[in-house]
């Protein structure tokens, strides 16, 4: 529910800041454009080990500012490097604990044995985008298609436990990969565009095993993003 309500708090300011926007732009033959992100996404589990299922609604949050740097003459090829912030979360029946400093694996079979087992992060973001895009100086509503690299940082993480076996909280897990990257694509019209991230690295390092295999969880992401200028 609490990203909920934060992803209609970010559309709505959006819509209001493009509104905004589009009255005070001037005609600029320099301009620049989508300088400001917000986006939301429903977090997807990836390549999961047998038994491994999510449960519950799992979402994403990130914002930035992205540096647009326009390499054709009509401006409507680009190139864009930023700096930004996403929260995660990923519920699921992956069950992580800590014991002698050493995180152990294991499923979760029984969904009525607990009631939240959910991992969070944060991390902050920089994506490089090649962008095109059939906007003018005088458009404001135009067809864009972003393709480009994101490397994420987690600088804080969290596992959430509550259940038949106790309540606990874990951080600071040396088996997460602190170190996120994939590929990311934006395309659409105007305010509605779609978003998806693919990871290139797993959530969890070569160490963390289970049933005897390494756990290759990617993260996928796919959303709403939207542009402000």
């Amino acid at each position: 529910m609490k990203y909920l309500f934060v992803s209609i708090l970010f559309f709505l300011i959006s819509l209001k800041c493009s509104s905004q926007a589009e009255q005070l732009k001037k005609l600029d033959s320099l301009y620049r454009e989508d300088q400001f992100y917000a986006g939301v996404t429903y977090n997807l589990l990836d390549n999961k080990p047998e038994g491994i299922d999510q449960n519950g609604l799992s979402f994403g949050v990130n914002l930035g500012f992205i540096k647009d740097m326009p390499i054709s003459k009509k401006r409507n090829v680009a190139l864009a490097l930023g700096l930004g912030y996403s929260t995660n979360s990923f519920n699921q029946n992956l069950l992580l604990r800590k014991s002698n400093n050493i995180v152990d694996f294991s499923v979760l079979d029984d969904q009525n044995a607990y009631t939240k087992n959910k991992i969070s992060t944060h991390l902050i973001e920089v994506p490089f985008e090649f962008r095109w895009r059939n906007s003018t100086p005088e458009s404001y509503s135009f067809w864009r298609i972003y393709t480009g690299f994101k490397l994420g940082y987690i600088f804080n993480h969290k596992v959430k436990y509550v259940g038949d076996i106790g309540n606990y909280k874990l951080s600071n897990i040396d088996e997460l990969n602190k170190f996120q990257f994939g590929i990311t694509m934006s395309l659409g019209y105007n305010t509605w565009n779609l978003h998806l991230y693919y990871p290139l690295n797993p959530m969890f390092s070569n160490e963390s095993i289970l049933n005897g295999e390494v756990i290759d969880i990617r993260t996928v992401k796919i959303g709403l993003m939207f542009y402000i200028l």
